[in-house]
């Protein structure tokens, strides 16, 4: 394996972060503080506890799954686009790089940039609730899975994108709409029935359910379920890549 270059591209994903940091870090932990201050202050007040938890503390784990989804979705397709629009891709490929190493160094910068964002938000929840983290380890594990899974299907979007507004289209009418329903800001039991069942066909659902009982050791669905969800999407996604590279949709015309 390539080392040299999967650092290479690597670190210059990342300091196109540092380069735009107000729009890679900044903003969207601002964003997540203004949802602390409506939901959880303002709302929150007015709601009871679920499950045992203030409402501040339930929507934490909900507010950065959401930051992650979005986030990560967003750098992969991006960092795989602007060679693309640019020309700069053919040089990569026709390098003596492995399929398997351009999409290590991609996914895995905007799978960092993800969970240092995650992480940042994380700190930034503790100064308006109480936080407990009951499980960290994988607190930690469906961070860094959820991270490099979207990551991955972000990269898919920037290969499939023919243009910048192509590049939003899935997460603005798709991955947020259902993020927003899987469960982010309320637990599904407090739906009618009907719509408990409908929801349980949205597989953001298992993603914020997982990461909630992390923190809390209360969850809508099976960490277990919830586990074999994400590992399961991570499985399909690196199949739809391997796909891309080996016909060269999208990347060699």
């Amino acid at each position: 394996m390539n080392l040299h270059a999967i650092r290479a591209i690597y670190l210059f994903e990342m300091a196109r972060t540092w380069r735009t940091l107000l729009q890679s870090i900044v903003s969207p932990v601002i964003s997540t503080s203004l949802y602390f201050v409506v939901f959880g202050a303002a709302i929150g007040s007015r709601i009871p506890e679920i499950d045992g938890v203030s409402y501040g503390a339930f929507i934490v784990p909900g507010l950065i799954m959401l930051s992650l989804l979005t986030q990560s979705i967003s750098n992969a397709s991006f960092g795989i686009y602007f060679p693309k629009f640019v020309g700069t891709i053919y040089e990569i490929l026709s390098a003596p790089v492995s399929f398997l190493e351009i999409t290590i160094a991609y996914v895995g910068a905007a799978a960092t940039k993800s969970v240092i964002l995650g992480t940042i938000i994380l700190a930034t929840a503790a100064l308006f609730v109480d936080l407990t983290i009951v499980h960290p380890f994988w607190m930690i594990l469906f961070l860094v899975l959820t991270a490099v899974t979207f990551s991955l299907f972000g990269f898919i979007i920037g290969i499939w994108a023919d243009g910048f507004e192509k590049l939003q289209l899935v997460p603005l009418l798709i991955v947020t709409p259902l993020t927003f329903l899987g469960g982010s800001f309320y637990s599904i039991s407090m739906l009618p029935p009907f719509w408990q069942n409908v929801t349980l066909f949205n597989p953001v659902l298992y993603l914020v359910s997982g990461f909630r009982w992390s923190f809390y050791g209360a969850a809508d669905v099976s960490v277990g379920i919830s586990l074999g969800m994400t590992l399961a999407f991570l499985a399909l996604c690196l199949g739809v890549v391997a796909w891309i590279f080996k016909t060269g949709y999208r990347l060699k015309t």
